[in-house]
């Protein structure tokens, strides 16, 4: 709103003294009439606030949309690494998954349970009859999935340890009761299993090992991003008071895990995947920031744990992991993406057009915001002067019923 109407300010003092009931009539004509015209401008006014508060609203849910489109654009393309930027090579090829890389460093860790795994999925051990379970196994946890780099790699295979990352995965419990059975006194049965694999093959098994069945695991209870080829959970981002996401925020680290063609299309027998079952239950809404500074001021939106790409690491409430980063023995293996160059840069366009619309979006809510407080204004102004119109009106009308009583009461029966 470019400008306030016009105010009616009448003051029962400029009308002139008079004992005639016309000239009181006249004093209160106008004063209802300024006080409806002033009622009218209120209610126009008290219409247009309405409104710039829906603008604003809209505003900033479409803002709030924006926001988590750049951040995926951003998990995608890579721009929260704190190394160097993957970039597609010349020929607009990725590099290569280092799957085997990652093998070979379960198979050097001295894991056995872990390291026979992978030597089954890699390549036939052991006798045939060893194999049967293993077709319920899907194998390591290490393997099951790619990061976009080294650094991030090593990051949330640190959070998740050791004994994580070399968890046998299996797809039922029936997977699980085959990897070890019992003999009558409760004592494990060395020739059955993954026991009897592990000794037929020179590499006997001592120790505990992990073991995840899928089928047990709660899987989680919401969504998926509309769209996404790799079935990234819908989780709501983290939101302070204004409605923006805490500075540095990336993502949620379940959602930095690429899956391979063949474990994205692997389910469960209700239906659901490595993403919602596995990833979900070990890194929860674990938080990703750039650096260790953003990540302890976010704290009051953390609710499970958060890391920083500079080294920062919070395992969960109350719960502060210091010190200098470990080498982990054992990291997820590492693949950029996009494949291609035209992919690559068709993703940066789309990125530069999505926080082109989010500067559009503040210029029209710092718009609203004024128009809104102008608007405020006004309103007051004229609710100021309809209380005080209102005053003068209750004053006259007192005035005039004094100057009525004051009338002498001629008596008919003198006429």
């Amino acid at each position: 709103m470019s400008h306030s109407r016009a105010l009616v300010v009448l003051d029962v003092n400029q009308f002139p003294k008079s004992e005639s009931t016309d000239a009181g009539q006249s004093t209160a004509d106008l004063i209802t009439c300024g006080t409806k015209k002033l009622q009218d401008d209120l209610h126009v006014l008290g219409q247009r606030i309405k409104q710039h508060e829906e603008n604003i609203r809209s505003f900033k849910s479409e803002k709030a949309k924006l926001d988590d489109a750049i951040l995926d654009k951003q998990c995608k393309l890579g721009n929260y690494h704190s190394g160097p930027q993957c970039k597609p090579s010349d020929k607009g090829l990725s590099h290569i998954s280092d799957q085997v890389g990652t093998i070979d460093q379960v198979l050097r860790c001295g894991k056995p349970a872990a390291g026979l795994v992978c030597q089954l999925k890699r390549e036939e051990v052991g006798e045939p009859s060893h194999h049967a379970f293993s077709k319920n196994v899907l194998g390591i946890v290490a393997t099951l999935g790619n990061v976009a780099d080294t650094n991030l790699s090593s990051l949330l295979s640190e959070y998740l340890g050791i004994e994580n990352m070399l968890a046998v995965v299996c797809k039922t419990y029936e997977g699980v009761k085959s990897l070890e059975t019992y003999d009558n006194e409760a004592c494990i049965d060395k020739r059955t299993g993954l026991h009897g694999l592990g000794a037929s093959v020179g590499r006997p098994i001592n120790g505990r090992f992990l073991v995840i069945c899928l089928e047990n695991l709660r899987p989680f209870p919401g969504n998926f991003v509309y769209d996404d080829p790799q079935r990234k959970l819908d989780l709501l981002k983290p939101r302070q008071p204004d409605g923006d996401c805490p500075p540095g925020f990336i993502g949620y680290a379940v959602n930095m895990i690429e899956l391979e063609a063949v474990h994205l299309q692997y389910l469960t027998e209700y239906g659901y995947g490595l993403r919602e079952t596995l990833f979900y239950n070990l890194f929860r809404h674990t938080q990703v920031y750039k650096t260790r500074t953003e990540m302890v001021n976010a704290l009051p939106f953390i609710s499970d744990g958060a890391i920083s790409l500079d080294g920062g690491m919070v395992k969960g409430p109350g719960l502060y992991s210091l010190g200098t980063r470990e080498d982990v023995p054992v990291r997820f293996s590492t693949a950029s993406v996009p494949k291609f160059v035209a992919d690559y840069y068709e993703m940066e366009k789309e990125m530069k057009e999505l926080k082109w619309k989010r500067e559009k979006l503040l210029e029209d809510i710092q718009r609203e915001r004024q128009l809104l407080e102008r608007a405020k204004n006004y309103f007051q102004i004229n609710k100021d002067e309809l209380i005080k119109l209102l005053a003068q009106s209750s004053t006259h009308a007192t005035v005039q019923m004094g100057r009525d009583s004051q009338i002498p009461k001629m008596n008919p029966l003198s006429l």
